[in-house]
């Protein structure tokens, strides 16, 4: 039987990318799982698909932006399933804008999606989670190396990274461990588009797919792995350890 036969795991912005294949891997482990999203068509679509499947699942339409709907997710959560057993911030938004045509506006929805997220729906959860249950964040290799033109989701990623282990040791004496994950590429659309180039930028000689980050959280969510709180570990094929020269 899985480990996480019955468990309760809420996957924060699950209805698509990166959130829907860890939903999808963890309600094949038998978990209840909820799938909270802005997008309500597919993540309905989704809980349905999982449904017919046998699976257990549970879309509940979240603005992680609002404080009250953050709070509304948790509480249905627990009215549904029980106690959280994970919870994993994924939910976010990649919008690049030039830095001096940057808002204040477009500045805070990033890091309010983002960042504050991670805050709000740590806090809420952490109210209703008992010992031996754990939260994953999703920060970004962008955390540590840029491109020109990304402040805001950069500042956002290092900050998810940051925050980690600061709730790692402010919920560890409720026995509840704190982890990050940071992923490179990785493709959630048309894998087979990319280019040999692309693949090749990375050691492990392919771009990323969501599942290398479903199995990654699989890793840092069983309780057996309970040495390790307050890590962030990169995901990415290697590619920020593989040192480029032009010639």
């Amino acid at each position: 039987m899985s480990i996480f036969k019955g468990k309760t795991v809420i996957v924060t912005g699950g209805a698509s990318g990166i959130g829907k294949g860890i939903a999808e891997t963890f309600a094949a482990k038998g978990a209840n799982v909820v799938i909270a999203d802005i997008d309500k068509m597919n993540g309905k679509q989704l809980e349905e698909s999982l449904n017919k499947k046998g699976f257990s699942s549970l879309f509940i339409s979240t603005d992680v932006k609002n404080e009250a709907e953050i709070k509304g997710l948790i509480t249905k959560t627990n009215e549904s399933f029980g106690p959280i057993d994970v919870l994993i911030n994924n939910a976010g938004i990649s919008k690049f804008h030039s830095f001096f045509e940057l808002t204040v506006e477009l500045w805070d929805e990033v890091i309010n999606t983002n960042l504050r997220s991670v805050f709000l729906c740590s806090r809420e959860a952490a109210k209703m989670m008992k010992q031996g249950s754990c939260i994953i964040n999703l920060s970004s290799t962008r955390a540590v190396m840029s491109e020109s033109n990304t402040e805001a989701y950069s500042a956002s990623k290092g900050g998810i990274m940051a925050i980690t282990h600061s709730l790692a040791s402010t919920l560890a004496q409720k026995g509840i461990r704190v982890n990050c994950i940071s992923p490179g590429w990785i493709e959630a659309g048309d894998y087979e588009s990319l280019r040999e180039i692309d693949h090749k930028q990375h050691l492990a000689n392919r771009v990323g797919k969501p599942e290398d980050i479903a199995r990654t959280c699989l890793f840092l969510a069983d309780p057996e792995n309970d040495f390790i709180t307050g890590e962030n570990i990169t995901v990415d094929g290697g590619m920020t350890k593989k040192m480029i020269y032009e010639h």
